[in-house]
């Protein structure tokens, strides 16, 4: 029976290896070798794009041609997906707002300041559900306050600074809050209220990238969901070496609920809230802050 795709190259396993290996180095993401076909089929509009006929020839044009920077990030944007909404995993939020933020008030009193980093943000849906806890919270209202939301794709970047959603990634959203932070923008789509946009900044970031990470700002708290299950273990070693650096002492770590640091020998303290279970890197002796 001939392929649907015929006409179109097929990927070898030696290709598919050389091509996984080539991603894994530049991102920590793993592509396991029962995803070659998948690999295969969403690689297929880089190389007609391109007009390369093969996916040998593909892996030289990453590794050698003087645009390999800008298509090894766009072979990655075709490779990754995205799929996120606003109040993503509610009673961890619920936990943060009512057991963390009293915690971070009292502590950064002297400063004003409060510092969070949405890693592996997407489309920003996640860093602007945290401004508008912040705000819902009444306790920042004049403090220096600033959600940072990082991601490796400039694509999803583009649309977190639009700030323009659609139904689907407001679907966890209470219609309280959907009525006073958004705005209409259109045909079934909303845009997030500029003062929350205000409190919010995006930056286009690899988490495997350890020098690169030195840019970032120390946090507060991290906020990387759902994020380290796409890494094998080295990678995520690596993770989160950059984020325990980039972490104030005293900081607080928030994982997806399917995700945490068993058998990852990390320096992190696990911390029992009453509704959740959350990691934080240790104070400096003496308790220091930052």
């Amino acid at each position: 029976m001939p392929r649907f795709d015929e006409g179109r190259p097929e990927m070898t396993l030696e290709e598919f290896r050389l091509l996984r290996d080539h991603v894994y180095a530049h991102c920590g993401i793993l592509i396991h070798e029962n995803m070659k076909f998948v690999m295969e089929r969403r690689l297929w509009p880089r190389l007609e794009s391109l007009g390369i006929q093969d996916f040998g020839s593909y892996h030289r044009y990453l590794r050698y041609d003087a645009q390999r920077s800008a298509e090894l990030e766009a072979a990655v944007e075709s490779l990754t997906t995205h799929e996120t909404y606003f109040f993503r995993e509610p009673a961890q939020l619920k936990a943060f707002c009512e057991e963390l933020l009293p915690i971070l008030e009292k502590r950064n009193a002297h400063t004003r300041r409060l510092r969070l980093w949405s890693a592996g943000c997407s489309s920003g849906e996640e860093a602007y559900t945290l401004a508008m806890l912040l705000k819902e919270s009444g306790r920042f209202d004049d403090w220096d306050v600033e959600v940072l939301g990082t991601d490796l794709s400039r694509r999803v970047l583009a649309v977190a600074r639009r700030a323009e959603y659609g139904p689907s990634a407001l679907r966890a959203t209470p219609p309280d809050l959907l009525e006073r932070y958004f705005v209409p923008a259109g045909v079934n789509r909303v845009r997030v209220r500029d003062d929350v946009k205000a409190w919010v900044n995006f930056g286009h970031h690899n988490l495997s990238d350890v020098a690169g990470s030195q840019l970032v700002p120390r946090s507060d708290v991290v906020f990387c969901r759902n994020v380290m299950i796409y890494f094998d273990l080295a990678a995520r070693r690596r993770v989160l070496g950059v984020i325990r650096d980039r972490l104030c002492p005293g900081g607080y770590l928030l994982l997806g609920h399917a995700e945490n640091l068993l058998s990852l020998g990390a320096d992190f303290e696990l911390v029992h809230l009453k509704g959740d279970l959350v990691y934080r890197r240790p104070e400096l002796p003496g308790g220091e802050g930052r």
